[in-house]
């Protein structure tokens, strides 16, 4: 049986992703308070009561301070009894936060007595903070909506059933903003970059014109190569250790030709290795 803690900031997808598992067959229980959480594991792990081989629970702020202080103790001891954990931890920044909760109408669960939503994210960040630095998967949602967010939790969650680690490959522009959810971030705006030439300029990284264009260079290929060598080096190390996912981002100016490029060679070779569950999101491609 395999346990997963979906946790995060209000407004950052918690219920999407929760709602995917469930469409995925896992048996779903939104905002159950922390203190709960031991007796409900060992309800399901009763001889005889085994009725579900995935299940997910949403745990957010409002188990309150002294029980979200216990979190980590608390997951230690449901580790020793044998269930598989992991924990997926979702947040945006605030500036997307606060939009999202303007356009939905919808009061922020911390937002009482007044307490200005700003003020309610910030005391939510600080109240999650020890289930954030415990997250097997962190998820940033500030450039990813709801079809996208369904896809990642799909792809990264229920499409590592047979694999040991999850990769993902993302590609990004530099002038969006980094992504926060990352282990590894390769900067590749030193090389050749399409967008000069006008007849590429409105191609992405997928496009024939660009790849040609690309492989052209010898400097492309030698940064492929140097990417690639370090990953196959250090990849295995983390799954040596357990880790479940691995989320490597390559950036380059705008995020539409290089980094686009390099993210689809990378993931086709280490779908080719047969290792690892494999995925791709191109974030400034939408």
């Amino acid at each position: 049986m395999k346990l997963i803690i979906v946790s995060g900031l209000s407004g950052s997808g918690k219920t999407v992703a929760l709602h995917t598992l469930e469409d995925e067959d896992y048996y779903c229980i939104d905002n159950l308070h922390l203190g709960l959480l031991p007796e409900f594991v060992r309800q399901l792990m009763t001889p005889g009561q085994k009725l579900y081989e995935n299940v997910a629970v949403g745990i957010d702020a409002r188990s309150g301070a002294q029980d979200l202080r216990q979190f980590p103790d608390t997951i230690d001891k449901i580790r020793a009894t044998g269930l598989d954990v992991e924990i997926v931890f979702l947040q945006a920044q605030h500036e997307t936060l606060i939009k999202r909760f303007s356009e939905t109408r919808r009061k922020h669960p911390l937002a009482r007595h007044g307490i200005p939503l700003l003020e309610a994210i910030q005391l939510e960040e600080a109240l999650l903070a020890d289930i954030a630095s415990q997250a097997d998967l962190s998820i940033d949602t500030t450039k990813t909506n709801v079809h996208q967010l369904c896809a990642l939790v799909r792809n990264r969650i229920c499409g590592k059933q047979q694999a040991s680690l999850s990769l993902l490959f993302q590609s990004f522009g530099f002038k969006h903003g980094a992504p926060s959810d990352s282990d590894y971030v390769f900067d590749v705006r030193c090389l050749p970059n399409p967008h000069w030439e006008p007849r590429l300029r409105s191609l992405t990284g997928q496009d024939p014109e660009v790849i040609e264009f690309l492989e052209k260079h010898a400097v492309v290929e030698d940064m492929f190569g140097t990417i690639r060598e370090f990953l196959v080096r250090w990849v295995p190390q983390f799954a040596a250790e357990n880790r479940n996912y691995l989320s490597i981002s390559i950036g380059c100016t705008g995020g539409q030709h290089r980094s686009v490029y390099l993210a689809e060679r990378l993931t086709q070779f280490f779908r080719e290795r047969d290792d690892y569950s494999v995925s791709t999101r191109h974030r400034e491609l939408g």
